[in-house]
């Protein structure tokens, strides 16, 4: 069963996504923040991490980029969610591997299309 990581402040997405996701056969786990989800992805890596990037302590960005300074080999995708859609918010995102940006909303189905081409 994979287990995916979900990294998100705001309550009702972390329960659509847990629900939907879930329905599915995936192990889903949830963090409130990049702190969070550090702790957890140090007990053990997920095999997807999805955030969002707008979170208070630390934010997404910061989650990805200190994900990306201990370990620039990692191996599990991360997915970045954002309602921020101009470029110049997304440049950072460049200089990190096996990183990929979605726009909010996301939609389940979209998720799980997604984790079904990563994962099979």
């Amino acid at each position: 069963m994979k287990r995916i990581l979900i990294v998100d402040d705001e309550p009702h997405v972390l329960r659509v996504l847990r629900y939907a996701l879930e329905r599915e056969g995936y192990r889903i786990e949830t963090a409130r923040d990049g702190a969070a989800a550090l702790k957890r992805i140090a007990e053990a890596p997920p095999d997807t991490m999805i955030t969002d990037l707008m979170m208070p302590g630390m934010t997404g960005r910061q989650l990805c980029q200190e994900l990306h300074r201990i370990d620039p080999r990692r191996s599990f995708p991360i997915w970045v969610m954002t309602s921020r859609a101009e470029r110049s918010d997304r440049e950072w995102m460049d200089a990190i591997p096996n990183l990929e940006f979605m726009e909010k909303p996301v939609s389940p189905r979209f998720l799980l299309s997604k984790l079904e081409a990563v994962h099979g």
